[in-house]
């Protein structure tokens, strides 16, 4: 079979492909178009995010086996489309669960102890102990909501810091295990001092965490996100820190996220996301909570033992 990659991947699925006795080709600048003319020579596609793999480029995808994507979520994909042609889906979540789970975790620690907001200061000349007295992680209560591969690894990174770990997932069943018990969605909104979001994007999730589900908590708490931007309603989350029922926010994603930060100040930034960058209790990265070392290579690993599995010789 011949395979195109439209995203730059760790060479080790390569290796492994051409092991197989695939035959591997590279395009990472042509447009979208250009690829659509050519897409029928190919069996199979590995991409990242490059662009989405929607209705009509399946639609022109005679010949395709599979598409592989480097990463977690399958979002950028037309899953009914690929569905209806027998087209398989092979995502990665395995790969880079470690690598999310690490930085939920690193991320709210240095919101708690103002690490970010400390080191600024000091690189300035300013010695502020008082002000940067910081909040324990242990003894919290902390809600998941979603838990799969993410949510479990977070649920794993906490353990030894003595919290109350509750995890909330509408679609399985006896998911509790040592590192979290099962729970009800209103038990997490009547306990919970941080929410830590895994969950997919989708239509059913889009704004998902809104001003409904803020006021049903009990009491004003954490929040993180290291699913989807759209998941969360950006204008609501600002009033909700505005009123102080939201006391922090780790964001590694962003719903207004464009391919790059740069691209979104060259615009005119909506409002909510300019009170985002300015306030000292939001703490934000490049949507990389899943983009380590460690799980770049991972994540190709992953996506050729998947591959050999179904498709191998």
């Amino acid at each position: 079979m011949k395979v195109l990659f439209l995203d730059i991947v760790h060479p080790i699925l390569e290796e492994r492909l051409l092991k197989m006795g695939f035959d591997c080709e590279h395009d990472y600048s042509s447009s979208r178009d250009d690829i659509l003319k050519k897409i029928n020579a190919y069996d199979a596609l590995v991409i990242r995010s490059r662009f989405p793999i929607d209705k009509e480029f399946i639609e022109q995808s005679a010949h395709l086996k599979f598409i592989a994507r480097s990463g977690a979520g399958l979002d950028n994909i037309n899953c009914k489309e690929a569905k209806r042609k027998n087209i398989a889906l092979i995502s990665a979540p395995e790969g880079n669960r470690q690598a999310v789970g690490e930085h939920s975790l690193g991320m709210i620690l240095s919101l708690f102890n103002r690490l970010s907001i400390a080191d600024k200061e000091i690189r300035f000349g300013k010695w502020r102990r008082e002000r940067n007295r910081g909040v324990e992680l242990s003894g919290k209560t902390i809600g998941i909501i979603g838990y799969g591969h993410m949510g479990t690894s977070f649920a794993k990174c906490l353990q030894g810091f003595d919290c109350e770990i509750l995890a909330y997932d509408k679609y399985k069943k006896n998911y509790a295990n040592e590192s979290a018990c099962a729970s009800s969605l209103e038990e997490i909104q009547e306990k919970a001092d941080v929410i830590s979001i895994h969950i997919p994007y989708s239509q059913s999730t889009h704004h998902y965490f809104n001003t409904d589900f803020i006021d049903k908590m009990k009491h004003p708490f954490y929040i993180i996100n290291t699913s989807r931007g759209k998941v969360v309603d950006t204008s609501d989350l600002v009033k909700g820190l505005k009123s102080k029922k939201i006391l922090g926010a780790c964001l590694d994603v962003l719903e207004y996220e464009k391919s790059s930060l740069a691209n979104m100040f060259d615009q005119n930034m909506p409002p909510a996301s300019k009170y985002l960058v300015s306030s000292e209790n939001v703490l934000l990265s490049p949507h990389v909570a899943g983009w380590t070392i460690e799980s770049y290579e991972k994540l190709s690993s992953v996506l050729a033992d998947k591959i050999q599995g179904e498709f191998g010789s």
